[in-house]
C-alpha cells in the first residue's frame, strides 16, 4: 500500500480534491503491435494537503517512465514558439542579459526557448532528460545536457558552467516528485544575486475552468501561488513577483530571487494571493466541490457525442495532446464515439492514443474525409487552432471545444 504524505510538508492529512479513476501514462502512445497486450493503469486520484495545501498524486510513476524517451515536441506549437520569444525578449530587456550573462533552461525539450537565447548571442544550458527530444535541440544549435535535475546536477552545471543569471522553467515544476530537492538543485544553479522564472498552470484558473484534464500522472503537483511560495522556500527561494498568463488555459509566472537578497514582494503578488483567497484555495474546506463541477463536462461532452452518432453525423479529433488522454480516459470515449484523432507530431502517426486506443492520423485526414464536427482537444490553443482549422466551415463542419464547457462553433 502507498505511503500517502504530503511531498512538501510530510504530512499524512490528505483530503481528497478530485478521483478520475485509474488511466494509463498519458503520453504513452501505442503501437499496433502493443493493442493485443495489457496496458498497465494506475490511479488518477488528487489530494490536498490538510497542512500545507498543496494539491498532489502520489508519485505512482517515476520521472524515468516518462520523460526518459517523450512523445512531446514543444516547437509543433506556433503559438507556444512565439510565447518563448517574447518572454526572451522581455527577460533579457528586465534583466540586462548580454554576452557575458548565462541562462539555463531546466526541461528545455527541443529549444523551442533556448534558440531564441541562441540567436542573441547569450550563452546558454538546456537541462533535459529526455534523449530523444534534447537530441533535436542539440540539432537546433542549442547546448543539451541530458539529465534529471537534481542538487547534484545543479552544483555540477554550476561548477563546470558557472552561476547562471537566469534559471527559466516553463511547465517543468508540477513534473517532478522531489520537490524539495528540485528546489534545491535551482538554488544551486542560480547566481546569488540571480533570477529563477517558473511557469506552471495556476490552480486558481484549473477549479474556476473546470479544466481537470490538465490531471495527468506526470504532473505530480497543483500550484496556487501560495503552495509555490512553500515549495521554493525549501530550496532557499523567495518570490518577488508574479505574471498571470493565458498560456494552458491560465498560468502564472512566477519570478523568485535567493532568499538573501530577494526584498518585498511586488504589489502583484499580494493581488494574486488575495484572489486564491476569496476564491477559498488557502483553506482545505475550499477546495471541495471540483469533483461535481467535472463530472458536468463529462456528461455533456458524451451526450453530445451519442446524440451526433444516433444523427448520424461524423465527429472526429483534432489534437494528440496528454490533456486529452485524461479527458478521453474519465469520459469513456472510444473509437465508436470518436474513430481517429489527428495531430501535427509524425512521432504519434500510426499509434493510438493510451487507454482508449483511438488512431492517431496526420492533419490531412480531416480535410479528406470532411467530419461534420471536430472535437478540439488542445483547447487551450484554441486563437491558433481556430486559424489552422479554418478550411472545416468550407464544407459546413463544425468546432467542438469541451472544457471549460461544452462549446459547439
Amino acid at each position: 500500500m502507498t505511503d500517502l504524505r504530503c511531498r512538501l510538508c510530510g504530512s499524512r492529512n490528505l483530503r481528497s480534491f478530485l478521483d478520475l479513476g485509474a488511466t494509463p501514462p498519458c503520453e504513452l502512445f501505442l503501437t499496433a503491435d502493443a493493442l493485443e497486450r495489457p496496458e498497465p493503469t494506475y490511479p488518477l486520484h488528487v489530494r490536498v494537503c490538510e497542512e500545507c495545501l498543496l494539491a498532489q498524486l502520489p508519485p505512482l510513476i517515476t520521472p524515468e517512465e516518462t520523460f526518459t524517451e517523450y512523445a512531446y515536441f514543444s516547437s509543433y506549437s506556433t503559438s507556444w514558439v512565439e510565447h518563448a520569444k517574447r518572454f526572451v525578449d522581455a527577460s533579457s530587456e528586465r534583466l540586462g542579459l548580454g554576452p557575458d550573462s548565462f541562462v539555463v533552461e531546466v526541461a528545455s525539450n527541443d529549444g523551442y526557448l533556448l534558440q531564441h537565447v541562441v540567436e542573441r548571442g547569450v550563452r546558454c544550458l538546456g537541462i533535459e532528460p529526455s534523449r530523444n527530444v534534447g537530441e533535436a535541440a542539440r540539432e537546433r544549435g542549442v547546448p543539451t545536457l541530458t539529465a534529471f535535475l537534481t542538487p547534484e546536477t545543479g552544483v555540477q552545471v554550476r561548477a563546470e558552467h558557472g552561476p547562471a543569471d537566469l534559471v527559466a522553467l516553463n511547465n517543468v515544476y508540477a513534473h517532478i516528485p522531489d520537490v524539495v530537492g528540485f528546489t534545491e538543485g535551482l538554488r544551486a544553479l542560480v547566481a546569488d544575486d540571480g533570477w529563477v522564472s517558473i511557469e506552471v498552470q495556476h490552480l486558481l484558473t484549473l477549479v474556476e475552468r473546470t479544466q481537470f484534464d490538465t490531471v495527468y500522472h506526470e504532473h505530480f503537483q497543483y500550484y496556487t501561488l501560495l503552495t509555490a511560495q512553500r515549495a521554493l522556500a525549501s530550496g532557499g527561494l523567495t518570490v518577488v513577483d508574479v505574471e498571470l498568463l493565458d498560456t494552458h488555459g491560465g498560468s502564472i509566472r512566477v519570478w523568485a530571487r535567493p532568499a538573501a537578497v530577494a526584498g518585498e514582494p511586488s504589489e502583484r503578488v499580494r493581488e494574486v494571493l488575495a484572489a486564491e483567497e476569496k476564491a477559498g484555495l488557502h483553506t482545505v474546506d475550499g477546495h471541495d466541490g471540483f469533483a461535481e463541477a467535472v463530472s458536468r463536462v463529462r456528461d455533456d461532452l458524451v451526450a453530445f457525442l451519442i446524440e451526433a452518432r444516433r444523427a448520424g453525423r461524423s465527429v472526429v479529433g483534432y489534437g494528440a495532446p496528454g490533456k486529452g488522454n485524461t479527458l478521453l480516459n474519465y469520459c469513456g470515449i472510444r473509437p465508436d464515439l470518436l474513430p481517429y484523432t489527428v495531430d501535427r507530431n509524425p512521432y504519434k502517426h500510426g499509434r493510438f492514443t493510451p487507454g482508449t486506443r483511438i488512431p492517431v492520423l496526420p492533419p490531412e485526414r480531416i480535410e479528406a474525409d470532411r467530419p461534420d464536427y471536430v472535437l478540439v482537444l488542445p483547447w487551450n490553443l484554441r486563437d491558433e487552432l481556430v486559424e489552422q482549422l479554418a478550411p472545416v466551415r468550407e464544407w459546413g463542419g463544425r468546432l467542438v471545444f469541451p472544457i471549460p464547457s461544452l462549446e459547439v462553433v
